[in-house]
């Protein structure tokens, strides 16, 4: 036992175990070499070489889509606040629906990106990876199992990508589910009818429950192009991954977690 637990033993109800906020990192593997990317572009897209302005159009692209998807949604694209994210967009959580994104917060923020360095003029260039301070957006989300969540996408290739979540948020929703009394206060549960209940509820999460939660929002958060629209625009658009290469496994454009 610490010394906090030891000392203010004779006042604690009960005690459990848990997450608080997890971050998980997500990337698209193939892309964190220089060299694929140049045979994804070159073999998939009939693009050599890749260009300042060939990365330019993608981000471009990409926000344009992010535009599309706030105004289909019916919900802002606002500029990050100075003081605490968490509280500003507390409003646009109160009616939310399971499975909903309320906001999208737009902030300059550092990412590791590709960057073409080179001469117009010649049209020579070579790729690299840096860290560079870029628009980033936020997806705000209440999902159906882990409740208020975000996701923040680079617009920027290789498109990394993070997500927040939060087991508190969890477990309230589990213990709802059982029907189970508590009391929540910010990250912690100050009271509960079931405390021996709410520690084998919080054992209980695994890999899989993120990755599930992962994967589902990266999916949502992520343009792809879809099969029927590639015919018809052409192997030269600037989309962000073809469906031809869906079909490949060994440059299959899908999420990791690190």
């Amino acid at each position: 036992m610490n010394a906090f637990c030891e000392h203010h033993k004779d006042h604690i109800r009960f005690s459990y175990r848990c997450f608080d906020r997890i971050l998980l990192n997500g990337l698209i593997q193939p892309f964190q070499q220089p060299e694929r990317v140049i045979g994804f572009f070159s073999t998939y897209r009939k693009q050599y070489p890749v260009s300042r302005d060939v990365l330019r159009e993608i981000a471009q692209q990409f926000q344009g889509w992010v535009a599309q998807r706030a105004q289909k949604w019916g919900i802002p694209i606002l500029d990050a606040p100075k003081g605490r994210r968490d509280e500003f967009v507390e409003p646009y959580f109160r009616k939310a629906q399971p499975d909903q994104v309320v906001a999208i917060l737009k902030a300059r923020e550092p990412a590791r990106i590709l960057i073409a360095i080179g001469k117009k003029k010649e049209n020579r260039w070579h790729l690299e990876l840096a860290q560079r301070w870029v628009i980033q957006y936020n997806f705000y989300v209440n999902d159906a199992r882990w409740g208020r969540m975000f996701v923040r996408m680079c617009p920027y290739f290789p498109f990394s990508a993070r997500l927040c979540l939060n087991q508190h948020h969890w477990l309230g929703h589990r213990m709802h589910e059982e029907n189970i009394r508590f009391r929540q206060c910010s990250n912690a549960f100050l009271q509960c009818s079931q405390p021996q209940r709410l520690q084998e509820l919080a054992d209980s999460l695994t890999p899989r429950d993120l990755l599930q939660c992962g994967q589902k929002w990266l999916t949502t958060c992520t343009p792809f192009l879809p099969p029927k629209r590639e015919s018809r625009l052409g192997a030269n658009t600037p989309v962000l991954c073809s469906s031809r290469v869906l079909r490949q496994p060994h440059l299959r454009p899908t999420y990791g977690f690190g």
